[in-house]
């Protein structure tokens, strides 16, 4: 099988201007230039041959964010699971789970448009996704993992946490995600984190909590106590799940480091624990009740 997905060589865009990685980052601090929130890439769409050759260009943006230029279409693809299998493992159970519970945020503005990801909270269409992935002025909307799309507006923000409520609009019956709690998380555990990395919906890929209480600097925010996985995270998988064996959301996909002019996962990617993320629903939860 063909691979639909390529990326030009002079189409990537560095970490930060002219800087290259550290080599000697402290284990408890990732540095900022080394951090880039997994956002959306920006893509053009051309068809050769009847299929959808989907071409990742240079993001642009004073932020460094990546915005998308056209939706792929105006339905979903086909769901895309990518998993790392190990022996004995039985992941497809948990997928199946969790799944409903994941959903595409979309930002149609009039000049670009962006997408990441996005976690149901309640039956009636509240949803949680991160603020950066619907900073950018425009109309928003939500896709199911059904490929059902509803217009939905922002209702509530945090940005030092970088974190957002969007409420859908005309929803109800959605599977709402369960979450853990911190202490349930410990070094070497497995996890699976969903969401639609470079636009592709409903991705799952799988690794392991390789450390915990991390603090990082997008170059917007300065997040502390970050789960850190080796789980395959990128641009897209924004505000998706990180969840356990149990299928519950152990974390909220924020950011990965990158290594050189890369902009993909090097197995090095940051989830906002799960205590973190309830407390601040509950409060912003506070400020539309």
């Amino acid at each position: 099988m063909s691979d639909l997905l390529t990326r030009p060589a002079d189409g990537r865009t560095p970490i930060t201007d002219g800087e290259s990685v550290a080599a000697d980052v402290p284990p408890t601090h990732i540095a900022p230039e080394m951090v880039r929130p997994p956002r959306d890439p920006r893509w053009k769409r051309r068809v050769a041959g009847g299929a959808a050759v989907l071409v990742l260009v240079a993001g642009g943006g004073s932020t460094g964010a990546y915005l998308t230029e056209q939706y792929l279409q105006s339905r979903p693809a086909a769901a895309a699971t990518v998993t790392t299998m190990t022996e004995g493992s039985d992941l497809a159970p948990i997928v199946k789970k969790v799944q409903p519970s994941i959903v595409t945020v979309l930002v149609d503005g009039a000049r670009s448009s962006s997408l990441g990801s996005g976690v149901v909270l309640s039956a009636a269409g509240l949803i949680l996704t991160n603020n950066h992935v619907i900073a950018e002025d425009g109309t928003v909307s939500v896709r199911l993992s059904t490929g059902e799309t509803a217009p939905a507006k922002v209702v509530a923000t945090d940005a030092g946490h970088d974190l957002a409520l969007v409420q859908a609009s005309g929803l109800s019956g959605l599977t709402p995600a369960t979450f853990a709690t911190d202490d349930s998380v410990a070094i070497g555990d497995t996890v699976l984190a969903f969401g639609a990395p470079l636009g592709l919906e409903g991705t799952v890929t799988s690794g392991i909590v390789s450390a915990l209480d991390r603090s990082l600097d997008t170059g917007d925010e300065k997040l502390t106590g970050l789960l850190q996985t080796d789980a395959a995270i990128n641009q897209g998988n924004s505000g998706g799940a990180l969840v356990d064996m149990s299928g519950r959301v152990v974390g909220v996909n924020v950011a990965i480091a990158t290594a050189g002019d890369s902009t993909g996962s090097v197995g090095v990617g940051f989830a906002i624990p799960a205590g973190t993320v309830t407390s601040v629903v509950s409060q912003l939860k506070s400020r539309i009740s």
